[in-house]
Formats: C-alpha cells, sequence, structure tokens
C-alpha cells in the first residue's frame, strides 16, 4: 500500500496512525497534517484498492481485511505503538485492530463511526450505489459532497467542490472494488465484541451529519468502558475537511493529554 510518513523522525517520536473513510484517500487527512505534525511522527496510506494502492479486492472483503493489511504495513515499518485516529469507515478498521491487536494502540479516535448496520446509513449508501450502477461515476462522484458536508459549506466551496470532484472522477476506484468496500462497511458488526475494547478512546461526532446518526457514536461511548463522546455542532459527516479548526484542537487536546497520561506513568 502506498503510504506517507512526516512530521517528527525520531526513533522515539509518539507515532499517530490517520485512516480515512470510503475514499480511502491520505490526502483526505491534509487539512490535519500542519497542525498534528509538529509534535508528532504521522502515518497516512491510501487503502488497498484505492487511489495509489491498486488492487482487485476479492469477494468477501470485509473491514477485518482492511485491518490486517493495514497491520502488516505497521509490521513492516517497524511501527509497535500508535495512536490510530480513523474516519467512518477508517474509525471501523481501528475498532477492529483494537480488537486484534489492543496492545498497538495507546489511544483510539473514531470519527463518525459505528459499531453495527443502522437503517438511516443503509438508506444512504443503497441510494449511493444505485446511482454508480445505474447513473456512472459522475453521478455518484457528484452526490458525494450532499453525504459530506452542510448545505452552506457546499455552497460557499463550490470552486473547491468542482475541483474535487474533477480529481475524483479521474482517479476513480474499479467499480467492483468500491461495492467491495461499501459491502464490509455494510456487514461490519461488532456489538457482541464491543465492550471488550478497552483502548482510550475518544468518539468524535456530528449533530448536522447526514450519512451516519450521531447517537451512533453515543451508543459506543455508552458501551465502550473507557470511551468518552466529542459531540460538535457543525460540519457534517466530514468536519475534518469542513470546519478544521476546532476539529484538530480536538484531537489534539485529546493526544496532549494521552501522551501525557503516558509520561506520568
Amino acid at each position: 500500500m502506498h503510504y506517507e510518513l512526516h512530521g517528527r523522525m525520531e526513533p522515539d517520536a509518539p507515532t499517530l496512525v490517520l485512516s480515512s473513510g470510503l475514499g480511502g484517500a491520505a490526502a483526505f487527512w491534509t487539512p490535519q497534517l500542519p497542525a498534528l505534525t509538529q509534535d508528532y511522527r504521522v502515518l497516512v496510506y491510501d487503502q488497498l484498492g484505492t487511489n495509489r494502492s491498486p488492487a482487485n479486492l476479492p469477494a468477501g472483503y470485509s473491514i477485518e481485511s482492511m485491518a490486517v493489511e493495514l497491520l502488516e504495513l505497521l509490521d513492516t515499518l517497524g511501527i509497535r505503538r500508535c495512536h490510530f485516529i480513523g474516519h467512518a469507515l477508517g474509525g471501523l478498521i481501528g475498532l477492529q485492530i483494537a480488537l486484534l491487536r489492543p496492545q498497538l494502540l495507546q489511544s483510539l479516535v473514531p470519527i463518525n463511526a459505528w459499531s453495527s448496520p443502522n437503517p438511516h446509513s443503509a438508506r444512504c449508501f443503497a441510494v449511493r450505489l444505485k446511482l454508480l450502477h445505474d447513473s456512472g461515476p459522475a453521478a455518484y462522484v457528484q452526490a458525494q459532497a450532499l453525504f459530506l458536508y452542510p448545505a452552506d459549506w457546499i455552497a460557499a466551496n463550490s470552486e473547491r467542490l468542482a475541483c474535487d470532484d474533477a480529481h475524483a472522477l479521474a482517479h476513480f476506484p474499479p467499480t467492483m472494488n468500491l461495492v467491495r468496500r461499501i459491502e464490509a462497511l455494510l456487514a461490519f458488526d461488532i456489538e457482541a465484541e464491543l465492550s471488550r475494547i478497552t483502548t482510550p478512546t475518544l468518539l468524535i461526532a456530528n449533530r448536522d451529519d447526514m450519512l451516519v446518526p450521531w447517537q451512533r457514536s453515543q451508543h459506543l461511548a455508552d458501551v465502550m468502558p473507557n470511551a468518552q463522546l466529542a459531540l460538535l455542532n457543525y460540519g457534517g459527516h466530514a468536519s475534518s475537511v469542513s470546519d478544521s479548526e476546532p476539529f484538530n484542537q480536538i484531537l489534539l487536546d485529546h493526544l496532549a493529554e494521552q501522551c501525557g497520561q503516558v509520561a506520568a506513568a
């Protein structure tokens, strides 16, 4: 998989692993890098079958498959401890890693994530799949912003979104890869194991998320024994892009607290 390391490179530098959502792109985290790279070593990567990590994803591909692929990359890089930050699908990968290899994680930050299917998100993804199959990639890409961002932000950023849409269409993944990634996130269900995740966890959610109800993050906070919720009022599903400054500050405060606790111990 394509990966990039940014920020501090000292062997003892605290390491952050950032995992993006359905699009799978390392570039999703561009608004966070200036804030995070001053004090941390930051790993971003293109998930397998997306962007600069070409592959034909097999039938039965799952969130666990994605977690195992990332663990193999981290092992290759010699990363034995890290703070994991994941958006949506990337948050599911983090939750899966917390079950597969809890000793890797110093802390976990799932953003607008979930632990089991819900009817609203299933309806949204059914619409997106229908657009993909019946109208093609261009319609799928054009609709994407409606699920990710607040209406006023879309209206104020039309030129930027036009450029983003053109780039996304030019680098659109094989259709079957996208279908299998959507099937994987729709099938994800760790309800029976959720209470086993004891990693210090900060859930971040948005009240105005049009894709995933914020109550799914509240549920995670209620069931996981060492979790808390930061609930934002604005930014939509991808507030890390649409309202990055307050989002970045929440991350920095969380990481400072976690790293301070480690130092004190």
